[in-house]
């Protein structure tokens, strides 16, 4: 049997919101001033860069405003080769 160390869902959220503070913080804007600029509450902000309580569509508007789509966009297409490239094996 094979154990893989495998990260909890809830570790990867708290992983996506120290990252959403720290694009945040890296801009030089609070937390309010990012809720307003983006029509969200402070809660809401404050729960994504908690790991708690958020939806994906709202972590993708907020990675939109700070321009990191691109980024995780190009993760996306990366991972989606690697099944391909996978599949294309057997």
């Amino acid at each position: 049997m094979f154990f893989f160390n495998i990260e909890s869902i809830s570790e990867i959220k708290k992983d996506l919101g120290l990252l959403t503070r720290k694009m945040r913080k890296s801009a030089k804007i609070s937390q309010d001033d990012l809720a307003v600029k983006l029509n969200l509450s402070r809660i809401t902000i404050q729960n994504v860069e908690a790991g708690k309580n958020f939806n994906i569509d709202t972590l993708l508007l907020i990675w939109q405003h700070f321009n990191e789509l691109d980024a995780l966009s190009r993760f996306l297409r990366e991972k989606i080769d690697d099944y391909d490239n996978f599949k294309s094996l057997y």
